[in-house]
């Protein structure tokens, strides 16, 4: 390790709420020009733990040491003064301002007066840029700009205010391929500096690619620290969920019915374009393709959320119109989208609330009024059902962990009894641990003869738990695989654009 003494000590750390154990007595350590992974399932106090590194809230007992001399983290001013920085998951700039303003935002460049000093902060801007290998110009809105180049103004923005500690949480989730392989990159830059990186990640390859050490949290406590190079993937996912997950993508082979759901020369503007295929009970279909092949615009056009520009729709063999997903839901089909927080759930209402949003209707009793105890009971039904760890239906919604959000939008779709339920990234930002229980719900349903469409990035997943992979490219069906051919090789030369192969 690069000195003796760790830059970054967090020692025996506890922290309460509502007299629940978050954390208790965790200790870290971050050495500088080293990265270290932050793992453990949604729920096992990562991110309290981080929150009370850069000083969102303050611990209960233990101390924080910086080069060995212990700190006192009153806020997020003082952990920035200290030099600890932390870039969140959902990325904090203003879209509707420049570059070089939300770089210097809150720390702005002055000259005589108080008046702002916009050459200098464009000029440090495009220094710091270029330092970094972004192509941006500093005056750029950033509303204009992508989300892989939003994330490395993020870490300008940390490097601008001269951090030594930069955390960063699931900083890969809504990045391409190629913008994931310049973050590593500027990732080797700041290490080549001195600068110690924790890095919090669902998606295991990453940290074995870019981080030096791991430390592994699970319900609050510390499980085990080790170097990456001392330890197996299968390990590491032994440690974050207790047990040993040896089927990570547990597939079941059900008896299949007839289609269910069937498309036809499916088309919308130039996004998706004589799009067919047919789904049936009793199976799930894989719909795979790189970013911007028409995935999601696809589903988005059979739930009615995009009006199709042409071709058919047909549900158990009858040709429906749908205009709108009301429509949708009319003829038994459901979406859970790709962004839960934007589309599936209402964050300030409570579990309850947010389970049975699409099922009012039919919990009305007299004079419009809800039947509350039927909606108490139901809701109590699905919680245990999915496994879904709250305190109570009447949690709000946006305390719970990813996954466990992921289930209450699931159990509020199949409250519905869909005879159709399309699944946009069901796992995106979830730990291996939730990530096997709503694989495990998914074949629940498929047992039951539901017709289900799955939609990922994550081609071990749509490898994993598919009957049949559909791959699309730039909008158009390149190819079909059964379960035997599905690899992840067959699926990537479809994906690219290789219609028509002998596979």
């Amino acid at each position: 390790m690069k000195g003796s003494t760790p830059l970054l000590e967090m020692v025996d750390i506890s922290k309460s709420f509502f007299g629940v154990k978050a954390l208790e007595n965790i200790n870290i350590q971050a050495y500088a020009g080293k990265v270290l992974a932050l793992l453990g399932e949604n729920g096992a106090g990562k991110s309290t733990l981080m929150k009370i590194l850069s000083g969102i809230y303050k611990k209960d007992t233990g101390k924080v040491l910086i080069r060995g001399e212990e700190v006192n983290i009153g806020g997020i001013k003082a952990a920035e003064d200290l030099g600890i920085t932390i870039i969140h998951q959902e990325l904090s700039l203003l879209p509707n301002m420049t570059v070089y303003e939300n770089i210097f935002l809150g720390n702005e460049k002055t000259s005589g007066f108080g008046k702002l000093n916009k050459a200098e902060m464009k000029r440090q801007s495009a220094d710091l840029l270029q330092k970094i290998g972004c192509s941006v110009e500093p005056d750029t809105i950033v509303e204009r700009i992508s989300v892989g180049e939003m994330q490395l103004i993020e870490i300008i923005k940390a490097v601008s205010k001269h951090s030594k500690i930069i955390i960063m949480d699931e900083p890969t989730t809504a990045l391409t391929d190629v913008e994931t392989e310049k973050l590593f990159a500027v990732i080797e830059k700041l290490k080549s500096e001195g600068i110690a990186i924790i890095y919090i990640s669902h998606r295991l390859d990453e940290i074995f690619r870019i981080c030096d050490d791991v430390t592994v949290l699970r319900d609050g406590k510390l499980i085990g620290s080790a170097k990456v190079s001392d330890v197996t993937k299968d390990q590491l996912i032994t440690m974050m969920v207790g047990r040993e997950l040896e089927e990570q993508f547990p597939y079941r082979k059900e008896e299949t019915g007839k289609a269910v759901l069937k498309v036809e020369n499916l088309c919308w503007k130039d996004k998706v374009k004589n799009v067919s295929f047919e789904v049936k009970g009793g199976e799930i279909v894989g719909l795979s393709g790189l970013m911007g092949s028409g995935r999601t615009e696809t589903a988005k056009i059979i739930f009615g959320e995009h009006k199709k520009t042409s071709g058919n729709i047909f549900v158990d063999g009858e040709k429906v119109d749908i205009n709108s997903p009301k429509d949708a839901i009319k003829y038994g089909l459901a979406y859970l989208s790709e962004d839960r927080k934007k589309e599936g759930l209402v964050l300030g209402m409570s579990v309850g609330e947010n389970m049975t949003l699409s099922n009012l209707k039919n919990l009305e009793q007299a004079a419009f009024r809800l039947n509350k105890k039927e909606e108490n009971k139901l809701v109590s039904e699905y919680i245990k059902k999915l496994s879904i760890k709250t305190t109570g239906s009447g949690q709000k919604i946006k305390h719970l962990s990813g996954g466990n959000q992921q289930k209450v939008i699931i159990a509020k779709w199949i409250m519905l009894s869909p005879k159709v339920l399309i699944v946009d990234e069901p796992t995106k930002g979830i730990d291996v641990g939730a990530k096997k229980e709503i694989y495990d719900v998914l074949n629940e349903l498929k047992k039951t003869g539901k017709a289900i469409i799955l939609i990922s990035s994550d081609m071990p997943e749509i490898v994993g738990i598919s009957d049949r992979v559909i791959v699309m490219h730039e909008g158009i069906v390149t190819g079909e695989l059964n379960r035997e051919d599905a690899n992840q090789e067959n699926i990537m030369k479809f994906a690219v654009g290789i219609e028509n192969k002998e596979i």
